[in-house]
């Protein structure tokens, strides 16, 4: 036993010695939580565990693929991509390209509409059909207009163009206008229409404290057919609001994360951790928690984690 962590002290050193001869890690940074305290676990650890230098870049999903593509340490590291919803930057970057890698390891993630459960249990909105009627129309209509409101993400997700098209050919928008405001702007706003019990849907997923923090329910949908489900982005057609059909419910997510080849050169040691990197989506949803709902600091709640998960982190590592 005394051989084995002498061994493991040994490698720790001399990787940390390695890393810190290596160029900075630059981490994107995303404007969701989940990923703010990804590329915040991310940072810990190459600095902590690896002696590294790193650096945070915040940044929209076509943004951080161009640089990591680039290669030059503009940014280096995406923590949280959502796959298929950034399938367009994977295929382009990971398969084409290749100039970007995706981490072994993922985490599940499910996406959908929310309504709170007194939405459910007083006026029987169960799924997405239920929106797309004059009932619907009323119901969530919070600002008097005669049209009710969809909060579809905010502006710059792969998923919020997803969630448009979804809106249009659910027939949705007929009766809810959807709306794109920044995440923190709608959730100051859904936090008061909950206090009164308003009518209020958005677009949800887990893991996210949301579930944590309000009684919500994820509405019906069709069954994922990938038949009905055809999504363009901007980046690959100009068209692609009316060139996407979508009429069926996401796929269940697999959250990755990605990185730039260059590493491999340039920093061997996060290259490699980054490739072995596998969260779990539980673990997660209860650090958002921390962070969203209950106030903490993302460098204090995740520095504590790391002391708490030190075997995780060693698996990441290669040292067991």
């Amino acid at each position: 036993m005394k051989l084995k962590t002498a061994l493991l002290c040994g490698l720790i050193a001399m990787g940390a010695g390695a890393a810190s001869a290596q160029e900075r890690v630059m981490i994107g940074e995303p404007s969701w939580p989940g990923a703010k305290i990804m590329a915040n676990l991310i940072g810990q650890i190459i600095e902590g565990r690896l002696g590294g230098e790193v650096g945070y870049a915040p940044g929209a999903n076509a943004v951080i693929f161009e640089a990591m593509d680039g290669g030059r340490g503009d940014i280096d590291v995406h923590p949280d991509v959502w796959l298929p919803n950034q399938s367009s930057f994977t295929d382009r970057f990971v398969d084409e390209a290749g100039t970007v890698s995706l981490s072994e390891g993922s985490y599940e993630g499910r996406s959908g509409f929310c309504v709170p459960n007194y939405m459910v249990e007083d006026h029987g909105i169960t799924s997405v059909f239920d929106l797309a009627t004059p009932m619907g129309q009323e119901l969530f209509d919070a600002d008097g207009s005669g049209m009710g409101e969809i909060w579809v993400g905010a502006s710059g997700w792969a998923s919020t163009n997803v969630h448009l098209v979804k809106a249009r050919d659910y027939g949705i928008d007929t009766f809810l206008e959807p709306t794109t405001e920044d995440e923190a702007v709608f959730y100051a706003r859904l936090r008061d229409a909950i206090a009164e019990e308003q009518g209020v849907v958005f677009y949800c997923y887990r893991p996210h404290y949301v579930h944590a923090l309000y009684p919500v329910t994820i509405l019906e949908e069709p069954e994922y057919d990938a038949a009905s489900y055809t999504i363009s982005t901007p980046d690959e057609d100009a068209n692609w609001f009316e060139n996407s059909s979508i009429t069926t419910g996401d796929e269940v997510k697999t959250v990755r994360v990605a990185y730039s080849n260059s590493l491999n050169d340039r920093n061997a040691a996060a290259a490699s951790f980054l490739a072995a990197i596998d969260m779990d989506a539980g673990e997660l949803s209860e650090l958002t928690y921390e962070v969203v709902v209950q106030g903490g600091e993302i460098e204090e709640v995740v520095a504590a984690w790391i002391d708490e998960n030190g075997a995780i982190v060693d698996g990441w590592l290669g040292l067991n």
